[in-house]
C-alpha cells in the first residue's frame, strides 16, 4: 500500500515523533510569505523552532530559526546564498536565490551576487 501523495502548497504532518510538517511547492507557484505563518503562531518555546527549506536549485537545506518573533536564515560555513539581479517589474515573485556549497572552492556564479538584490521578501 502506498501513501497518498502530498497536497502541494499545504503543510502535511510528517508522522514523526518530533511533530514536523512538510510542504511542497512547484516552481511556478510563489512561496512569498511562507515564513509569515510559522512566525505568527504562539510557540511555547520559539527558541526551539527550526524551519528547513530546500529549493529546487539549492545544494542543501537552509536552516531558519526564530529570533525576536521572526525567522532568520542561519549562516553555515561552506554555504552561501547567491542572488540573481532583481527583475525590473513586480510581475514575478521575488527569488530567494539559491543556497550553494562553497567549501569545494566554488566561486560566485557569473551574474550572481552574495548580496540580496531584490528587496522584497522571498520567503
Amino acid at each position: 500500500m502506498t501513501a497518498p501523495p502530498r497536497e502541494r502548497g499545504r503543510a502535511e504532518p510528517l508522522g514523526l515523533f518530533v511533530g514536523g510538517r512538510v510542504i511542497e511547492f512547484f516552481r511556478q507557484y510563489t512561496h512569498s510569505g511562507l515564513l509569515k505563518h510559522p512566525e505568527s503562531l504562539p510557540w511555547p518555546h520559539p527558541e526551539q523552532v527550526q524551519v528547513l527549506i530546500h529549493d529546487e536549485e539549492d545544494d542543501c537545506f537552509g536552516l531558519w530559526m526564530m529570533y525576536d518573533g521572526a525567522l532568520a536564515e542561519e549562516p553555515h560555513p561552506g554555504l552561501q546564498r547567491f542572488h540573481a539581479p532583481a527583475r525590473l517589474t513586480d510581475e514575478y515573485s521575488p527569488s530567494p536565490g539559491f543556497l550553494g556549497r562553497t567549501d569545494g572552492g566554488a566561486k560566485v556564479p557569473a551574474g550572481f551576487s552574495t548580496e540580496r538584490q531584490d528587496p522584497r521578501p522571498a520567503w
